[in-house]
């Protein structure tokens, strides 16, 4: 889970689309609200969304998701990142049984870790060796415990507004953390050298680690891509200062280079953090660090009970290869790039403000005087009650499962999406 949602939801009158049947949904929303807190938590809680947004599912395949009351949508969201290859992929889920049917988690790993590890540590640029987890929060939360292992320093960096997991040392959240949690957590701005220049002064001796995402994607907020002077003496400073570079790649990883996300502007970190992606959807996280950092990765206390499961492991050497076949990144950017073009004539033709930034492998749409999101809201659900499944203030995402035909499918909905938008 990797999602930060300071929400402000317009009320439901603002939103013009009839929404599908949702007889079932709203049974297990009825259902779960009595046996969990809220019904619902986390990103993906549907109470945060338009009204016509269902909560539960039931299946998926390809880049398409049907929900518990039958209704069908081409997905944008891909499980919030997860899903890379497609839903049900049949060579990444066939990798998966056939582990499980041998042994799954048993009293050690099985013969994939080290098959994943040896395909990771040749394929991420700047990796020596790797560590799993199954969380994105995990594998943040590692990188920060070795790097203070190996600098015996406290302090981190972390960019305004990032969102690097959901325990106390990082959640963008109040509830349940205390000042000691972030006492040692401090603040820049992105893309903002002189901000890292002046946390680091301020902080001098004592700054274990600088963590910065793959590029800005706060949420609700225009994305903003990383400037490479900025990577450049972000990885300088560093250096100099003997604090471990961070690249937070949890969200981005695989979509944007197969080797990591900042090999693309030429500058490596000393960890980085993967999760969402690497396996297709089966749970899975990893660091990867430098040869440096060895030592204080190998005494540091990091496990946990299902670590070690060797199916996920198995579906991510899977997903590597189906990956690699159908020439997944530059395959995404397409597919982003035709969808980016379709949007941005519409909002033309109907006179209507529209912001898409960020890559196009992970798209964020966000309309002009739109403070309170009513007009976003509005085109995202009259998008849903066409059948397309789109975000109204997060960034979306891509898959190798998306072809020409489902984006063109899906613009067809989103121009009479727009056309309701236009009309005010």
């Amino acid at each position: 889970m990797r999602s930060a949602e300071p929400h402000v939801q317009p009320s439901p009158t603002s939103i013009t689309a009839a929404s599908p049947p949702r007889t079932h949904d709203s049974a297990l929303r009825g259902r779960a609200a009595r046996v969990m807190p809220g019904g619902m938590f986390g990103h993906m809680n549907a109470a945060l969304l338009p009204p016509a947004y269902p909560q539960f599912f039931k299946a998926g395949d390809g880049c398409r998701l049907t929900d518990v009351d039958g209704n069908a949508y081409i997905d944008f969201m891909c499980s919030w990142g997860p899903i890379i290859a497609g839903y049900r992929h049949p060579v990444v889920d066939a990798a998966f049984a056939k582990r499980v049917s041998e042994g799954d988690l048993m009293n050690g790993p099985g013969e994939a870790m080290v098959e994943l590890a040896e395909r990771l540590v040749d394929r991420v640029g700047h990796a020596d060796w790797v560590l799993f987890q199954k969380s994105g929060t995990d594998a943040t939360t590692l990188c920060v415990t070795v790097a203070r292992a190996a600098t015996g320093r406290r302090k981190v960096l972390a960019a305004q507004g990032a969102y690097h997991g959901a325990v106390p040392w990082c959640t963008p959240y109040p509830a349940g953390v205390t000042a000691e949690d972030r006492a040692n957590l401090v603040h820049y701005r992105f893309n903002d050298i002189a901000s890292v220049e002046a946390a680091l002064a301020a902080n001098e001796g004592d700054v274990a680690a600088v963590i910065v995402s793959a590029f800005r994607h706060d949420f609700a907020k225009d994305q903003e891509l990383t400037d490479p002077a900025f990577a450049r003496r972000v990885r300088e400073l560093c250096s100099q200062k003997g604090a471990v570079l961070i690249l937070d790649d949890v969200r981005a990883g695989l979509r944007l280079h197969r080797g990591g996300s900042w090999e693309t502007i030429g500058v490596r970190p000393d960890l980085s953090a993967w999760s969402k992606a690497i396996a297709n959807g089966y749970p899975l996280a990893f660091v990867a660090g430098v040869d440096a950092l060895r030592d204080a990765a190998r005494s540091v206390y990091s496990t946990g009970s299902f670590w070690c499961g060797s199916a996920s492991m198995a579906a991510a050497v899977a997903t590597l290869d189906v990956l690699d076949a159908g020439d997944a990144v530059n395959h995404m950017a397409r597919m982003g790039d035709r969808l980016r073009a379709g949007l941005a004539r519409q909002a033309a033709n109907y006179g209507i403000g529209l912001r898409q930034t960020g890559p196009s492998q992970m798209p964020q749409v966000l309309f002009d005087d739109d403070g309170d999101f009513a007009k976003g809201f509005r085109f995202t659900s009259e998008a849903l009650h066409r059948g397309v499944y789109l975000h109204p203030k997060h960034n979306m995402f891509l898959s190798l499962a998306h072809g020409e035909a489902d984006i063109d499918q899906a613009l067809e909905a989103t121009e009479e999406a727009m056309r309701v938008v236009g009309k005010g």
